[in-house]
């Protein structure tokens, strides 16, 4: 087996991380990670680490989790990969029926990562205006603070300034509206009537711009990158309301909060909306393979129906519904219909934030918050480096997490238990502890 020093070096010389700052690399080494277990990782001197962010909101069931294992085996005895173009296979159409019944939408277009996701569906959206005799409806309102991948498009729809802004030259202009972040509300103003207050303004926007506007983006609930920001339903049943009256496409990004992170299986539920297009990936696969889907409503899908080429959707990529992945998500979706995940998580997540009271209650922990298996609190004293720091200083009490900025967040596996959780509350103490704020 390869040690740590081996790994660390060959990986300084041959692999670029994302995410990352290379030169960093010399001072705070890459974990060497040889195996996983339930939800734990484990390096190469056999050291344990908790899972505590489902390495990168990806792992629902636990890494190496038997019965994905067993439904990826099969499918390698019967055929690995075969081009969806001209081809079908098992695997695809009952992801796609499955998938059809618990969105409520159909026709599901598959990519292989999150921001592929987004790119689809904001080319399909402006395609369906110009194959509907409008195409100067193609622009696009994202929200303030908004996340949607790091892909041309995708990116052009983020409003990360870190992400973004070396890369302004190469991108769309697009709208950002007011964000319904809960930890921006005034003074005695509660979540929902700020989020309705928010809302107003994607109205105003609306109302002015709907001619040229082909739809609108925003994460469900929660929105990962600007540091777990959670606002109230409200703001979608309102945007559903607006999106329809103005004419323009909303889309559901549920990369991040879909299968179940936020309480429900899809965020949107929490609102009872649909959307017109949702994007799908991370969890898809229970964190096995790369896989995305995007799925979308008839009236969508026949207005690319037809004998002209060009007016078909030709958005491709050569692993477009691999078998593999798909038994994978396969393989998901049983496990949450067999073991009722989304009813045990509910009670999980009671049971959680109790084991977590003492770290709400911290001096330091502010805006503590969460939604189903998502919980967060910012920390407003953090120094500079504090990201950092509070990972390596995890790392060290065998706990792999990575604050965003100054927001702390947890967002394990869903096969944590709560011993697991309790020993994760009590790095999270030491964590704020040891760590010095801000002088």
């Amino acid at each position: 087996m390869a040690t740590d020093s081996d790994l660390l070096s060959r990986t300084r010389a041959a692999v670029w991380h994302p995410c990352t700052q290379m030169k960093a690399l010399e001072a705070t080494p890459p974990l060497a990670i040889a195996r996983g277990e339930g939800p734990w990782l484990i390096d190469t001197d056999g050291r344990r680490y908790l899972d505590a962010i489902s390495s990168w909101w990806v792992n629902l069931f636990g890494h190496c989790n038997p019965r994905i294992n067993a439904a990826i085996t099969d499918q390698l005895g019967k055929i690995e990969h075969v081009m969806l173009a001209g081809a079908t296979h098992a695997p695809v159409v009952e992801l796609s029926e499955r998938l059809a019944r618990l969105t409520g939408l159909g026709h599901a277009f598959y990519g292989s990562d999150g921001a592929s996701a987004t790119e689809i569906a904001l080319k399909m959206s402006a395609h369906y205006w110009r194959n509907a005799g409008q195409p100067e409806k193609n622009g696009f309102i994202s929200l303030r603070n908004g996340y949607h991948g790091e892909t041309v498009g995708a990116l052009s729809v983020t409003d990360i300034p870190l992400f973004k802004s070396t890369y302004g030259p190469l991108l769309r202009n697009t709208v950002q509206v007011p964000t319904p972040d809960a930890r921006l509300a005034e003074s005695g103003e509660t979540a929902e009537a700020y989020a309705l207050r928010c809302a107003a303004a994607l109205e105003a926007h609306l109302a002015e711009h709907a001619g040229e506007t082909a739809a609108f983006i925003v994460e469900p609930l929660v929105q990962g990158a600007a540091g777990m920001a959670m606002y109230h339903p409200a703001y979608l049943e309102r945007a559903r309301e607006l999106c329809t009256e103005y004419k323009v496409h909303l889309i559901a990004d549920e990369i991040a909060v879909g299968f179940g992170r936020t309480g429900t299986l899809f965020a949107c539920e929490q609102a009872g909306i649909r959307p017109d297009f949702i994007c799908l990936s991370k969890g898809i696969t229970g964190g096995y393979l790369p896989l995305s889907a995007v799925l979308t409503t008839d009236d969508i899908y026949a207005a690319f129906y037809g004998d002209a080429t060009a007016r078909g959707f030709l958005h491709s990529h050569s692993y477009t519904g691999n078998p593999l992945a798909c038994s994978a998500a396969l393989a998901v979706l049983d496990i949450f219909e067999t073991d009722r995940i989304i009813d045990a998580n509910r009670e999980k997540s009671a049971e959680f934030t109790k084991l977590l009271g003492e770290v709400a209650a911290h001096p330091r922990a502010q805006h503590v918050r969460s939604r189903g298996m998502i919980w967060a609190f910012d920390v407003a004293d953090a120094a500079p480096g504090f990201a950092a720091r509070f990972h390596q200083a995890a790392l060290r009490e065998g706990v792999f997490i990575r604050p965003i900025g100054n927001t702390v967040y947890v967002m394990p596996p869903y096969i944590t238990q709560a011993p697991e959780m309790a020993k994760l509350a009590e790095v999270l103490l030491a964590c704020l502890t040891q760590l010095e704020p801000m002088r």
